[in-house]
């Protein structure tokens, strides 16, 4: 991808924010510093190819507070958190909850910018994923709901017989359908059309 990738640095420590600041220009990455969750969280901004270095006790919001709330607001930046007051079941909470890794102070520059490149695959992964969610709803709004209901039935492999027993509808009806929908979202076989009911979380 073109461009920088952006690391977000929340830190209160203003030496931390200027530490890693230095090391990680000389990446080529992009930084922005924050000394507060809060002032995060005002300025935070969808970034593609991005990710975020979080201490986990900071005055008011916490680091673990700050990834609860960003996980609550659907913001997709994968997270990594370094801090000197770590412990493994504050560590095992964070990364089940999603955080990439968890790191203590002092850390390595090695191991950091392993982590890093790591979380920059996973924006990337989230970004991408995200994109082919919101065409997928794209399609499926401007089907009719009975083509919905078609359409899911038809992703889970049913034949139009069976479909239009189901529907209470004749066999025809359903063909018709079928041609129709094809049209409207893309799709050229049924596997496409399982993917795009899957993504849309229409199937759910």
């Amino acid at each position: 991808m073109s461009g920088k990738a952006t690391v977000f640095i929340v830190d209160d420590d203003h030496a931390v924010r200027d530490a890693l600041t230095l090391l990680l220009e000389q990446e080529d990455l992009a930084i922005e510093t924050f000394e507060s969750a809060e002032a995060f969280l005002a300025a935070c901004r969808p970034v593609p190819r991005s990710c975020a270095i979080i201490d986990i006790r900071m005055p008011g919001m916490d680091g673990m507070q700050l990834q609860t709330e960003l996980s609550r607001r659907g913001v997709l930046l994968p997270l990594i958190f370094l801090t000197g007051h770590g412990d493994i079941p504050l560590s095992v909470r964070a990364i089940k909850a999603g955080a990439v890794d968890f790191l203590t102070k002092p850390v390595t520059s090695a191991a950091l910018m392993q982590s890093i490149q790591v979380a920059l695959l996973e924006s990337e992964r989230l970004n991408s994923q995200a994109a082919i969610n919101q065409m997928a709803a794209t399609c499926v709004a401007s089907l009719t709901e009975r083509e919905r209901e078609v359409m899911v039935l038809a992703a889970e492999g049913l034949p139009n017989k069976q479909i239009a027993r189901h529907l209470g509808i004749s066999h025809r009806t359903v063909e018709v359908h079928k041609t129709r929908i094809m049209h409207k979202t893309g799709a050229d076989t049924l596997l496409d059309l399982a993917r795009i009911v899957d993504a849309s979380g229409l199937r759910a």
